[in-house]
């Protein structure tokens, strides 16, 4: 394998987390700030990731609205085309749930490996997400997934490896990588700026696929 493109899912092929919008949406107006609680070191990604996912709804017309809402790169399918063609191969690392990935992913027609947290649509209980099986290599306690581990793991048997992300589980994956591959925005560009590390900016994954190709 010559090159691989290891992307993150929620805010970077999307332009909005798909835990953020169930927040806005869902969630009652006296519930925890999990995001909040996980920064502040209370809970782990992986948990507050499930207690925001408990709350999704679990009739097919509203998580089609909440897939929509998402805002999956409108040029998805046309930039999966062109890495394609230019000899990428994607491998999307989510730390959120492969259920939600696999079908934006599928429905563009777009053919990745996704390394993600499975998870089930159980009535009352919402979309349960699930860690990665603790046997994988890539399973992480804290998030379900470890992304480095897979970034690694993607160093070994390509030549060129790039990387992209927006979130605080995406800045040690993103450190592995050789600046000029290495894109980011959000709050992974915060702390990549915050450490003096180089990086390239994007506002819209399609330009990363044009970049790179």
């Amino acid at each position: 394998m010559h090159k691989i493109f290891v992307s993150d899912y929620d805010g970077t092929v999307t332009g909005k987390d798909f835990y953020s919008l169930l927040a806005e949406r869902y969630l009652p107006r006296d519930t925890p700030d999990y995001f909040a609680q996980y920064r502040e070191g209370q809970i782990s990604h992986f948990d507050a990731m499930a207690a925001y996912f408990s709350f999704a709804p679990t009739e097919e017309q509203q998580l089609e609205e909440l897939l929509a809402a998402s805002q999956p790169d409108p040029d998805l399918a046309a930039s999966a085309a062109l890495l394609r063609d230019a000899g990428w191969k994607l491998w999307v690392v989510s730390a959120g749930s492969s259920w939600y990935v696999e079908r934006v992913l599928s429905r563009a027609g777009v053919a990745a490996t996704v390394y993600s947290n499975p998870g089930r649509l159980e009535n009352g209980r919402g979309l349960i997400l699930e860690k990665m099986e603790s046997s994988s290599p890539y399973h992480s306690a804290s998030e379900g997934v470890d992304k480095s581990a897979i970034v690694r793991h993607a160093l070994r048997v390509a030549e060129t490896v790039a990387f992209a992300g927006d979130g605080p589980t995406d800045l040690q994956p993103a450190l592995l990588i050789r600046p000029e591959l290495r894109f980011a925005r959000g709050l992974l560009a915060e702390a990549l700026q915050a450490r003096g590390e180089a990086f390239q900016p994007f506002s819209r994954w399609s330009e990363i696929a044009r970049e790179l190709a």
